[in-house]
Order: structure tokens, then C-alpha cells, then sequence
């Protein structure tokens, strides 16, 4: 190489070399010459702790950059922080909708509500914007944190998931699962040539009968974004033995999930505590031995607790062994959470009005108001795996909360009008009127195609 062409290629070298350090210094220099972020002080006429039980008067919270960076009594508030009057309310961390399913929506008209229909005639685009006026539905209901179990077509979850991390829209913070994972047939019963010419068991459930079969659907859910796996336990006579939940549990820990078992067995129940499931989801295979060892294990519970009032979505005999279950489960300390399966259409009623008025089977079944609001937070964030970033109003967490008029751990009934919700920092209902524009967004703000 001669001399000149040795200096242009060295002096092309360094460029190379020193462009990320020289990018990283302008944009340091950028940053530390920017103004601060703007500060939002909220002052709560009461401030409730669903942890301890216990309420605060006349706090001030003080938001930056969509976190909490100081809450109590005495909190002074800077000049030019943005205020929110919240002196005549009762503010409440975000609630937790453990078991939900935003991408269906099965109903009288047309499909009789059988969801087996459901999935055939809806195709998954159309369910994704189901999905997401549904989120948006449960967020302007209090719910800021929904663990989407399934049935979503094809991943329209994770979709969802992503567009409002993304700060497409508004919604609460998804906790999807992808395709529910079964043995054959899932929970349908399909004629041969629907089954298998045609294959309808997909997408709305992952085959998985061998060995290879079930560690590959946990990867595949896991590829796509899925933030917890949820099995068939029993859905059929073959469902999972006890050995195969424990593979489904140990291949999920690989990426860091954790399992959710549909049961709906005794037998199927059985397997799934022994096996060491994170949670089960339905209470028609509870049982009081089988409460006793999820309380040893803490092993979550979804039980979808159906009030009575929803007319033609449980029985009379369904609902007393509903509320016999959820009381007995809460008689032995097993982890309650609030979870619906409220996935059908109730005329006049939003998807998170339904959600809320399952508060009457909890009522029900005799269980106190702070209970209540523990099960729909503080066993929420646990079961949701979010308790060290969003959920509690704690310094450094994620800014979510909501506000109410009354005391929730006085009359959990307060929790069924919710005035005011900030997810974010960021206020999506205040005067108990929706003001969302603040989170569309013509593009990603938060990154791009997030696993």
C-alpha cells in the first residue's frame, strides 16, 4: 500500500473508531443542556396502602418522567410543577384483572355465545381492534394491569402488549400468554375434517401432546413476546401428568416465565399443585385439601369468580359452590387474586364495568374490603410479576394509580366509579370523563418491535 493510500485508510480508521465516542459526548452534552422534565404533583385528600390496610390524609405525590419521586404529607411542590386536585378523592393504586381475554368477545348475536364460533367468524386483525377498545375499556374502569390469558387468535395479545408499550394508544399494561397450550383438540371438540383437514384448533390453541411438542410451544410463545405460558391441565381425558406440567414449568423458566394452569378437574387440580404451578386459573377443581397445599406452595389463584347477576353465565348451583370455594380459599391464606374470565358481551356495560361487578361474588362470599383490595392489587403485581416496577405508589415505580370517592377498604363497592386514572404519569380519565389523547401517538415513542 503506498503512503497515501496507508494515511486515507488510517484516517478513515479512527473515524470510524471515534464517531460513537464523539456521538456519545454530543449527546451527553445534549442531555445535560436539556430543561427538566415537567413535574406533576397530585394532592390526595387520602391515600390508600392496600398492603398495610391503612389510609394517609392530605398527601402530595410528586410524578417526573412518568415515575413517583416523592409521596407524604409534608412534600413541598415545586415551582412550576403541574397540579391535580385530588383533595376531595380517595386515591387507590392501579387494580389487577389476573385472568382476562380482550381479543374475544363471544355474545347472543350472532354466535349464540359459543366462542368456538367466535373464533371462526372473526379473523385476528378484527379482534386485535376488539382488543384494544377493550383495554381501553378497562383501563377508564381502574384496571392498569391485565394478565391476558389466551384465545386472543393469533397473538393479537401480543400485539396489544406491545402497540401501548410502544405509545400507539392507551391501555393498561398487558401481561399476555400467546396461544393457550393443550393436548389434542384444546378445549374444542371439532368434527374430523375440521380438526384435522382443516386445522381449527389453531390458533386459538397449541397442540402439544409429546415431549418435543410441549417444549416447542413454550419457545414459540416465548419468541413472540409472551410474558407468562398458560396450559390445558385437563381439558381432555389426556390432559398433563404431573411430570409434563413440571417440563412445561422448568422450559418456561428458561425464559423467564412462569405457568399458568386451566383446571377444571379435582384429579387435574392434584397435578398442577404437585407439580409446583405459579397459578391456576377456575375453581371447578378446588377442593379444601387442594387450597391447603396452594397456601403451603403460594400457589396463585384465578378462580374467575362469576357473579350471580350475570344472567346465563353461571347457575344457581354454579355460583354457591363458587362463593363456598372463594371463601374456603380465603379461610386458608391460599394467594387470591381478582380475575374474571369475563370475555362475552353484556349489553350496557363495558368490558371493564363487567369485570368490576365481580365484585359482588367476593362480597358474597364474606370477605372483608381490605381483602378484596389486596386480591385486586398487592396479590395482583405478585401474580403479575410487576410488584418491583408498577403497581404500588412507591418512589421509583411506574406512576399508575386511580382515584375514588369514599374508602374502598371501608366499602369496596366505591371501586365500581372511578373518577380518575394515571397510567404513566400521564392522565387518561380525570372528572370520571376519558381524556386519552396524550397517548396516541403518529409513532413508537418508547422503541420499536419489543419482545
Amino acid at each position: 500500500m503506498n503512503p497515501n493510500r496507508r494515511a486515507a485508510f488510517v484516517a478513515a480508521l479512527l473515524c470510524v473508531i471515534c464517531a460513537p465516542a464523539f456521538l456519545a459526548a454530543q449527546a451527553s452534552a445534549q442531555q445535560s443542556a436539556a430543561p427538566p422534565a415537567p413535574i406533576t404533583a397530585i394532592r390526595a385528600g387520602r391515600l390508600i396502602d392496600p398492603e398495610t390496610g391503612t389510609s394517609a390524609a392530605n398527601q402530595v405525590i410528586l410524578i417526573q418522567n412518568g415515575r413517583f419521586t416523592a409521596i407524604g404529607a409534608n412534600v413541598a411542590i415545586p415551582a412550576g410543577a403541574s397540579v391535580i386536585d385530588l383533595s376531595q378523592l380517595t386515591v387507590v393504586p392501579g387494580l389487577v384483572e389476573a385472568h382476562n381475554h380482550l381479543a374475544l368477545t363471544y355474545k347472543e348475536v350472532p354466535e349464540r355465545n359459543s366462542y368456538y364460533l367466535t373464533q371462526i367468524l372473526e379473523d385476528t386483525p378484527f379482534r386485535a381492534i376488539q382488543a384494544a377498545s377493550n383495554g381501553i375499556q378497562m383501563l377508564a374502569s381502574g384496571f392498569t394491569i391485565v394478565r391476558d390469558m389466551g384465545n386472543n387468535g393469533n397473538y393479537a395479545d401480543i400485539a396489544l402488549r406491545k402497540a401501548i408499550e410502544q405509545g400507539w394508544l392507551p391501555g393498561p399494561t398487558i401481561i399476555p400468554s400467546g396461544l393457550i397450550i393443550g393436548g389434542l383438540g384444546g378445549q374444542f371438540s371439532p368434527t374430523p375434517e375440521m380438526a384435522f383437514d382443516k386445522k381449527i384448533v389453531y390458533p386459538e390453541y397449541l397442540e402439544a401432546d409429546t415431549r418435543d411438542e410441549m417444549i416447542k410451544a413454550v419457545r414459540q410463545n416465548a419468541l413472540v413476546g409472551a410474558r407468562v405460558i398458560k396450559i390445558c391441565v385437563d381439558c381432555k381425558p389426556w390432559g398433563y401428568t404431573t411430570d409434563e406440567i413440571r417440563l412445561f414449568i422448568s422450559e418456561a423458566a428458561k425464559a423467564g416465565l412462569k405457568v399458568e394452569g386451566h383446571v377444571q378437574t379435582v384429579e387435574g387440580a392434584r397435578r398442577a399443585v404437585d407439580a409446583g404451578i405459579w397459578s391456576i386459573a377456575h375453581d371447578r377443581g378446588m377442593t379444601d385439601s387442594i387450597h391447603k397445599v396452594m397456601a403451603q406452595k403460594h400457589i396463585f389463584r384465578a378462580g374467575t369468580e362469576t357473579p350471580i347477576s350475570l344472567v346465563g353465565h353461571t347457575t344457581p348451583e354454579g355460583y354457591k359452590f363458587t362463593v363456598e370455594m372463594l371463601r374456603n380459599a380465603w379461610q386458608n391464606k391460599v394467594p387470591l387474586t381478582f380475575s374474571t374470565d369475563a370475555d362475552y358481551y353484556v349489553p350496557g356495560k363495558t368490558r371493564g364495568e363487567v369485570a368490576i361487578s365481580f365484585i359482588e361474588t367476593w362480597k358474597a362470599a364474606g370477605i372483608p374490603a381490605p381483602d378484596i383490595l389486596r386480591a385486586m392489587t398487592v396479590t395482583g403485581y405478585e401474580v403479575s410479576e410487576t410488584e418491583r416496577t408498577r403497581g404500588p405508589i412507591k418512589v421509583g415505580m411506574a406512576a399508575d394509580l386511580i382515584a375514588v370517592r369514599g374508602n374502598p377498604l371501608d366499602n369496596i363497592d366505591v371501586l365500581r366509579d372511578v373518577q380518575f386514572v394515571l397510567k404513566n404519569g400521564m392522565v387518561f380519565k380525570q372528572g370520571g370523563i376519558m381524556t386519552p389523547g396524550a397517548f396516541f401517538n403518529g409513532g413508537p415513542v418508547n422503541g420499536t418491535n419489543r419482545r
